[in-house]
């Protein structure tokens, strides 16, 4: 297992997180959470962004199960239940309600949904406890940080990024898509993630596959070595950039 605890460590001083990068795992049996030190389950209705609060800013490891009282559209989204034509249906009728203008515009949101292959459990954890070995690192970060990433990996090998916005569940757009496609996958928060999971205005995510979080670290200490990195330095809007631009374009 590489040494999470190191690379979290050169995450958080590279970029100046505010917040923990986030450890998930997706277990095949709801027993191999009993493996976990330290596992907290909650013993309350919660959504999965409440959960990814108590990692990030609590700094606590959480198991969830089919059998706990996590919300069942949560679960059809990371792998505890299996969704359905007949659950499908009724997400779209309760979200023509809200975010969307008839069940079958909402419909076409669930249908393009990305979702975790059912298992018996997942888990969340600070990447730097080490409790277990990801499958997928979730960071949040201002703007400027997560382009850093981004810039960082490309800076080891470029790549033109996609990213995808469906909308309320936004989850889906960056942990779910980067489990099921194993690439880097940036989301704008939901109102979901903003009002339950307390993601700031400045806010937003990405998830990587865990071996492209030692390419962005490669990537970003050869653009710190140019000058690029975190925080940015402002030139000035009115101000003649030359001697500035001068020192990196030369």
């Amino acid at each position: 297992m590489p040494d999470w605890k190191e690379i979290d460590s050169t995450l958080k001083t590279m970029l100046r997180l505010k917040t923990d990068p986030i450890a998930f795992r997706r277990f095949a049996e709801a027993g191999d959470l009993g493996r976990l030190e330290g596992v907290v389950t909650v013993d309350h209705f919660f959504t999965f962004c409440q959960a990814q609060f108590m990692v990030r800013v609590g700094r606590q490891t959480v198991g969830m199960t089919r059998d706990g009282q996590l919300n069942e559209r949560c679960s059809r989204l990371f792998g505890l239940r299996p969704a359905t034509p007949e659950s499908m249906q009724a997400e779209a009728k309760m979200l023509s309600k809200t975010w969307f203008g008839s069940p079958e515009e909402a419909l076409k949101q669930q249908q393009e949904t990305p979702r975790i292959p059912v298992g018996g459990a997942v888990a969340m954890a600070p990447l730097g406890k080490e409790k277990f070995d990801p499958e997928v690192v979730l960071i949040y970060g201002n703007p400027a940080q997560i382009m850093l990433i981004l810039c960082g990996l490309q800076k080891d090998r470029y790549e033109r990024f996609h990213f995808s916005f469906i909308g309320e569940g936004a989850c889906a757009d960056s942990l779910v898509e980067c489990y099921v496609h194993r690439r880097p996958a940036a989301s704008i928060p939901c109102y979901g993630e903003r009002a339950l999971g307390q993601v700031a205005d400045d806010e937003m995510s990405l998830a990587l596959p865990p071996e492209e979080v030692v390419r962005a670290i490669s990537g970003m200490e050869r653009l710190a070595k140019i000058g690029f990195r975190y925080p940015i330095g402002f030139i000035g809007g009115v101000a003649d950039p030359s001697p500035m631009l001068g020192r990196v374009y030369r």
